[in-house]
């Protein structure tokens, strides 16, 4: 059960220490571009114009909303057709006496 957590933490976190794939080495590098305070619908077309990919909740369906927070950040390299996770409802919650 847990081989699939493991294999999607790993493909999203191996880019960022720079190990690819064999099969990914003559992939293009891309720099993200910001999409905070886009649209999703705006966000898709600037993903797809980069040859990147948008990943959404998938609960989201109303594409006039706003994006709050995009992983990776803006100005990262990474390889085109790379997925780019994007929040419209992003919350920060602090716990107060957590110990």
């Amino acid at each position: 059960m847990a081989a699939p957590v493991a294999g999607k933490i790993f493909a999203e976190v191996l880019p960022y220490l720079n190990i690819k794939k064999a099969d990914e080495e003559n992939k293009a590098q891309i720099k993200v571009p910001d999409l905070k305070g886009k649209t999703i619908k705006e966000a898709e077309k600037i993903l797809k114009e980069n040859n990147l990919k948008i990943e959404l909740d998938e609960n989201e369906i109303d594409k006039e909303k706003i994006i709050t927070k995009q992983i990776p950040e803006k100005e990262i390299l990474v390889d085109e057709e790379t997925s780019i996770i994007v929040h419209t409802n992003w919350k920060i919650i602090l716990y107060k006496n957590f110990f």
